[in-house]
């Protein structure tokens, strides 16, 4: 998947359909003179529902069409025939995706799994024929009720990607390049910072056949939270990961800096996220002789496990899947 076919945000217009018009009609017929009222009702219209689909890695689908209209019910007819309900709209959604009011921002659902139908708008109800009013007093009504309106609004959807494990890192700090080579994803790498753009998702294979499912998040600065460099856009993805891989170059000044800022980037966008499995891996290392490791690992930050790997040269890389494939399971 290119850069510009991935949209995890997108604003959304739907309105379901309208009820049908219930049927004043009275019974005629050869040789019965007074039929009385046998008007039918109206069908109800359809409603707008969102589906969730696995096979949809993207809100793309939705970029070039953003307005969605369910058509209105029948009207009732003669002999009390009630008017057929219309056709409810589908929308597909990958897993993962949040539907928010778009003018009150409050959450509406979440779809996290695979053919799940919610209602977004319902359809409005068919309105009652005349032969429901009749009554001993009222033995010809001439009246029937209108349908119900539909509903409609403006929503935001907002894709979370469900990854098992989430790539967290500073720009250039080889996040890209480790998902090409443990995966078949085809990331865009150069040597300069902000290459990806956009989330990266892969599928690591396991010993006997197993997978999991690794997400590259765009390289996260110091004020990432508050919006500087790529902003908080992308941490949003982190939040449904089940772990954590912080990658620090080995050439990085501060490495326990770093990632104290990283810790820090995710505690003020979420709290949340420091209670996820992490593991630190050290990038970069193939140029590293068994002593600049000894002094690295000596100040490697406390309380987390790290392990020395190359992309390049696939140092280590067997060790990472073990590592992560146990914290996984």
């Amino acid at each position: 998947m290119t850069e510009g076919n991935f949209v995890d945000y997108i604003k959304i217009y739907a309105s379901s359909g309208k009820g049908g018009q219930g049927s004043v009609h009275l019974h005629r017929e050869k040789f019965i003179t007074k039929g009385g009222p046998d008007g039918g009702d109206g069908g109800r219209g359809g409603h707008v529902i969102l589906r969730g689909n696995k096979n949809m890695w993207t809100l793309f689908h939705l970029k070039f069409k953003r307005h969605f209209r369910a058509e209105g019910g029948g009207a009732g007819s003669a002999s009390r025939s009630t008017g057929h309900d219309a056709e409810d709209v589908f929308i597909d959604v990958p897993l993962g995706t949040i539907v928010r009011d778009a003018d009150t921002d409050e959450i509406i659902v979440e779809i996290t799994e695979e053919q799940k139908e919610v209602v977004l708008l319902r359809g409005g109800k068919g309105g009652l024929g005349n032969w429901n009013f009749k009554s001993s007093t009222n033995q010809t009504p001439r009246y029937a009720q209108p349908g119900i309106d539909g509903q409609d609004g403006w929503f935001r959807l907002e894709l979370k990607l469900l990854a098992d494990v989430g790539l967290v890192g500073f720009p250039n700090a080889g996040k890209s390049t480790l998902l090409s080579v443990l995966t078949a994803a085809k990331p865009k790498i150069a040597d300069y910072a902000f290459t990806t753009l956009k989330p990266n998702l892969g599928i690591v294979e396991h010993r006997n056949h197993s997978t999991f499912v690794i997400a590259d998040i765009p390289g996260i600065i110091e004020g990432a939270a508050e919006g500087k460099g790529l902003g908080h856009r992308f941490l949003r993805h982190i939040e449904r990961n089940s772990a954590l891989l912080f990658l620090i170059p080995a050439d990085s000044d501060d490495i326990n800096k770093e990632y104290d800022i990283l810790l820090n980037e995710l505690k003020k966008h979420n709290p949340e996220l420091l209670d996820k499995e992490r593991l630190l891996a050290i990038s970069k290392t193939d140029m590293l002789d068994d002593e600049l490791k000894a002094e690295i690992k000596a100040e490697l930050p406390k309380g987390v496990e790290a392990l020395f790997i190359s992309s390049v040269a696939e140092i280590g890389l067997q060790e990472l899947k073990d590592k992560l494939w146990k914290m996984l399971n």
